[in-house]
């Protein structure tokens, strides 16, 4: 098997991946993904033991225990384009060998979960509460420079995503794919479920008028009145549909959990999107350490 060429599997002079500065040995098989650097430490202060602190430019990423539980918790930054990174990146690290940059013969997945924030596209889903994402569905594009396929429901719910919102005639070529079922089955009780719609940015990509015209001054209006049988868009944000089709293609268990801090139908921000944020990481954590 060919070796992977230094300019295309970046190492650091101690043996670490570039950018997220982790060696194999310090990465978990079970990860949790914050966008936010500062968080990192508000989900690892629950760990009993923290074996690993590294850091590198918005990349933090501490490894510990639950218990006997093993976790590592990494910071992303936001956007579809830093989930390429740290995606690709934390797969090297249990997939390929950095001794020889091969890949290895027998690979391993990853549990991998986003603990985010999100906008709600559902008057009844409230500030506060929380959304497991059944399906990311991508405005970002980020998938369509990778070889993916889709099963015949997820064709259909784009066919349907397409003709409903028409983004697909210039702006974008959304894409979705699923959550991992194995994992998503652990968060139902306390847990809204829908589409989660990923967006390339925060202002005109979420519909946000500022001092910039809208090519699609009715996004919002699109978004929330989509359905397809039982499926509906529940909320958006700007990492979930990237993890899940990296996720796919990669072959990782993949989930994205987020805590409504905005209600873009009845137009209210939480009053306290922190204290709503750490209830869902004792949430996500007393799962993982349980049932995962």
């Amino acid at each position: 098997m060919n070796s992977i060429e230094p300019s295309e599997l970046i190492i650091n002079n101690r043996g670490a991946i570039y950018h997220i500065n982790c060696r194999p040995e310090e990465i978990a098989d079970t990860i949790i993904t914050v966008g936010d650097p500062d968080r990192v430490k508000e989900v690892s202060k629950h760990f009993d033991q923290i074996e690993y602190k590294n850091n590198h430019r918005e990349f933090i990423t501490h490894t510990g225990y639950i218990g006997k539980k093993r976790i590592s918790v990494t910071s992303t930054g936001i956007g579809p384009d830093n989930i390429d990174i740290v995606l690709n990146e934390l797969d090297a690290l249990v997939n390929i060998d950095f001794a020889t940059r091969t890949i290895k013969e027998k690979l391993q997945s990853l549990t991998i979960i986003r603990v985010g924030t999100t906008g709600s596209l559902q008057k009844e889903i409230p500030v506060d509460s929380f959304v497991a994402s059944t399906h990311g569905l991508g405005l970002d594009n980020l998938l369509n420079f990778y070889q993916h396929s889709n099963n015949d429901e997820e064709k259909q719910i784009l066919q349907a995503f397409d003709t409903h919102t028409q983004l697909h005639q210039g702006i974008s070529s959304p894409y979705i794919t699923g959550a991992s079922v194995s994992v998503l089955k652990n968060f139902v009780e306390g847990f809204h479920h829908g589409i989660t719609v990923t967006c390339p940015g925060f202002y005109g990509p979420q519909g946000r008028v500022l001092r910039m015209g809208l090519t699609h001054p009715h996004l919002i209006d699109r978004l929330t009145t989509f359905n397809f049988g039982n499926h509906r868009i529940s909320n958006f944000e700007m990492e979930t549909s990237a993890i899940y089709g990296m996720g796919k293609i990669l072959g990782h268990h993949c989930l994205s959990l987020s805590t409504i801090v905005a209600n873009r139908i009845s137009k209210e921000f939480s009053k306290d999107g922190t204290a709503a944020v750490e209830k869902l990481i004792i949430k996500t954590l007393e799962t993982i350490s349980k049932n995962l």
